[in-house]
């Protein structure tokens, strides 16, 4: 499928850097743990989200919108990643946040990506988490047919036939850097959160390179649900390419998707005791800024796993750094907390 790649416009810094994890290294002889560094990408450090952006906003461009909407938790890494790539294109954003301030525990409210996502100049509107469930489709219709044609509507995450090409690329991209540094990767981890970054990633490295296994760590939601929101995006670019129905079958059936959901905790955006003690201490040993909804959640699965033998099988091991370290900030105090015990 790879012939049918959308077009694209350039916003993130690639390629982005690669470096081996030697001091976690020294905890796992005969493996070697690298760190893909896509959490700078670039604008505003978007990380995983500026790759997809290249080309939904092209697509968007294409079709001659004035305005972009999407949606996410109040604390999303996408949603101010698109603000901040509208403001550069001179696209108006407008954003429906999810207000996780109860359910969370914690006041979020003009926060971190909150805040960012408001100073970038984004129309925001926010629902309870009751509400945004019940309404969010039909806030989305009612935008869409009040604009007559100039708004562009991005699902959660970016995540969808369009905006997986960012990580097809990337995949590419983790191949050319690994054959530089002399090794092949046998295993490539992601944190899995709307869907897209496995996806493309899945269908990248099915093209490129099969002898390489794509896991991801589910931040939410099941492996099932993980499973099938990978395909239906795949299913996705393959319709919008008019690729027929049955390579895609073909392709879904040899890709065997990988999601590991036994690392999400108490929910969405929602730490534990363990993620903030690894989070800490892969600060203090590694110099690695991992935030507690997503790289952090992916990074302590991955390292869990090694600890018990699970991942006996692969020696070479690269883990995708998507970015968010502007999630911390959200979970500032619970963090300084558990760094007094640590």
């Amino acid at each position: 499928m790879l012939e049918h790649m959308p077009d694209r416009i350039e916003l993130a810094h690639l390629p982005s850097p690669m470096r081996e994890l030697k001091n976690v290294n020294a905890a796992f002889p005969g493996k070697r743990l690298w760190l893909k560094q896509d959490e700078l990408t670039g604008l505003a450090l978007s990380g995983n989200k500026v790759r997809k952006l290249e080309f939904l906003l092209a697509d968007a461009l294409r079709k001659s919108c004035h305005t972009v909407l999407t949606c996410g938790g109040i604390q999303s890494n996408h949603c101010r990643a698109t603000a901040f790539a509208c403001a550069q294109l001179g696209l108006k954003c407008s954003l429906i946040l999810r207000d996780d301030r109860d359910a969370a525990g914690r006041s979020s409210f003009g926060e971190a990506n909150h805040f960012l996502s408001m100073l970038a100049g984004a129309n925001i509107e926010l629902l309870s988490s009751r509400d945004y469930v019940k309404q969010l489709t039909e806030r989305f219709d009612s935008k869409i047919k009040h604009a007559a044609g100039g708004l562009y509507a991005i699902p959660t995450g970016g995540s969808n036939g369009i905006g997986l090409w960012g990580y097809v690329l990337a995949a590419k991209e983790i191949l050319e850097q690994c054959q530089q540094l002399g090794f092949s990767p046998d295993l490539v981890v992601c944190a899995s959160g709307s869907g897209g970054t496995q996806a493309g990633l899945s269908l990248g490295f099915h093209s490129l390179n099969r002898a390489t296994k794509v896991l991801g760590f589910a931040v939410c939601d099941s492996a099932h649900y993980f499973v099938e929101k990978i395909e239906a995006d795949i299913r996705h670019a393959g319709e919008l390419a008019a690729v027929a129905e049955t390579e895609v079958q073909q392709l879904l059936a040899e890709l065997d998707i990988a999601v590991n959901d036994d690392y999400i905790g108490p929910g969405y955006a929602r730490a534990y005791p363990e993620l903030y003690q690894r989070i800490i201490e892969l600060a203090r040993n590694e110099g690695l800024v991992l935030d507690p909804v997503y790289t952090g959640k992916a990074m302590h699965g991955l390292l869990s796993e090694l600890e018990a033998g699970r991942l006996s099988r692969y020696d070479n091991i690269v883990f995708v750094h998507t970015g968010g370290a502007f999630g911390l900030f959200a979970q500032a105090s619970a963090l300084i907390n558990a760094a007094g015990t640590a």
